[in-house]
């Protein structure tokens, strides 16, 4: 499986260290299976820190999800109410209880696997938190809104499965 990543540089090593936290499944790694996502995200990037668009090709094995010593959190491709509490859970800085399931700051899965939550739904997201609307409310938002996939790599031992292409 080829898995990209956008950006506004070539990356020849990834470094956990380096990734922000308060992302969607934690501070990871993130690429996604789509490459024209990969390319309006290297854009975005450029466009904001400078340099130029550069979309990293990687590969995994089809059958990493298999691996019986990885632990994997895969939401599928629509957003679910679980899905968007995980996310609120990683996005909220004032959120303490790590040890929750809903939440992987602990980086307690290695790898995460699920929908992309947009402009629009963090959107919902901060009225939701600032009581404007009430979760149901959030949770009707999100069923209109066109998702695209992220795969969030969180641990050492997840990145040793991506294998860099070169062109």
């Amino acid at each position: 499986m080829r898995l990209y990543h956008g950006s506004n540089i070539v990356i020849d090593s990834i470094n956990l260290a380096m990734c922000r936290p308060y992302k969607d499944f934690g501070q990871g790694f993130y690429l996604t299976d789509i490459e024209e996502q990969a390319e309006k995200m290297a854009t975005r990037v450029s466009k904001i820190y400078g340099g130029f668009p550069v979309v990293n090709i990687y590969e995994i094995d089809d059958d990493f999800r298999e691996l019986s010593d990885l632990r994997i959190k895969d939401f599928g491709a629509h957003t679910t109410e679980e899905w968007a509490k995980f996310i609120m859970n990683n996005r909220n800085r004032t959120f303490t209880d790590e040890k929750s399931l809903l939440c992987n700051r602990d980086n307690k899965y290695d790898i995460v696997i699920g929908p992309v939550a947009d402009d629009n739904m963090a959107l919902l997201f901060r009225q939701y938190e600032n009581e404007i609307i009430d979760f149901s409310t959030l949770l009707k938002g999100m069923i209109y809104r066109k998702t695209s996939s992220q795969y969030s790599f969180h641990t050492e031992k997840s990145i040793k499965l991506l294998r860099k292409v070169v062109d």
